[in-house]
């Protein structure tokens, strides 16, 4: 089955500058791989073996890091910004799959950082989605889908084309080495412009403000009177309702 892996999609929150009054300041923030990308490229691998499997990325992403993981080309996206909502990445990445064309089955992280891309994906793509996968297995032309549920799995049985969502159950186990890597950029890749692609959405997700969250102000009680202390603290749980 022809695979396309969509990786390194989501901004860290811990590069996310936050103001006093509560803005938050993406500009800083690349898109990077997370745990998620790592473990959706092994399930890639394995659906995709006999057949092709191509990376696509968006933003200013290393494009030879699917590429260093087993996929035979890459397609790059490399003009969308930063601070691209939901709504645009998922356009931007099924835009991307019906250039590659072909595909059975898009892969991508699961991605907590942003859950609500591999759902735009799909949606644009009309495909069905299954979220917090762990692995899967072809059989014909069908897949056996393990994913989470609760404490534990479900096997779920779906046809093609689908979009999978992995979720990393540790962190990645061999990383490329320097060999692997160098020998990655040596293979295809295909850069493409948004309006390569006929994409001009500029988003749906419009920020209106920012506040920081209410709280309530601190109070502490003087320890050097332990028993008053106690007394005081339980005076102000039962206050509060929390006893």
């Amino acid at each position: 089955m022809k695979c396309v892996i969509a990786f390194k999609w989501a901004k860290n929150p811990q590069d996310a500058r936050v103001s006093a009054d509560g803005a938050v300041d993406w500009r800083a923030a690349k898109m990077v791989a997370s745990d998620d990308d790592a473990a959706a490229v092994v399930v890639a691998r394995d659906l995709a073996v006999g057949d092709e499997l191509v990376g696509l990325t968006v933003g200013d992403g290393d494009v030879a890091w699917a590429a260093a993981r087993g996929a035979t080309r890459t397609v790059s996206v490399a003009d969308v910004e930063p601070n691209a909502d939901s709504a645009v990445l998922g356009e931007v990445l099924a835009a991307g799959v019906r250039r590659i064309g072909g595909a059975d089955i898009v892969i991508i992280g699961d991605g907590v950082w942003d859950q609500m891309v591999s759902m735009s994906l799909a949606g644009q793509l009309g495909w069905a989605v299954l979220a917090g996968v762990v692995s899967a297995t072809a059989e014909g032309d069908r897949l056996h889908v393990t994913r989470k549920s609760g404490t534990g799995t479900e096997v779920i049985e779906v046809g093609t084309p689908v979009v999978l969502a992995v979720a990393a159950r540790r962190a990645e186990d061999k990383p490329p080495g320097m060999k692997d890597v160098l020998a990655a950029r040596k293979k295809p890749l295909e850069k493409v412009a948004m309006a390569d692609l006929g994409v001009t959405s500029v988003g749906g997700v419009t920020l209106r403000g920012t506040a920081l969250p209410e709280a309530a102000d601190a109070r502490i009680f003087d320890g050097a009177d332990p028993e008053g202390a106690v007394e005081q603290l339980m005076t102000a749980l039962r206050s509060e309702g929390v006893l």
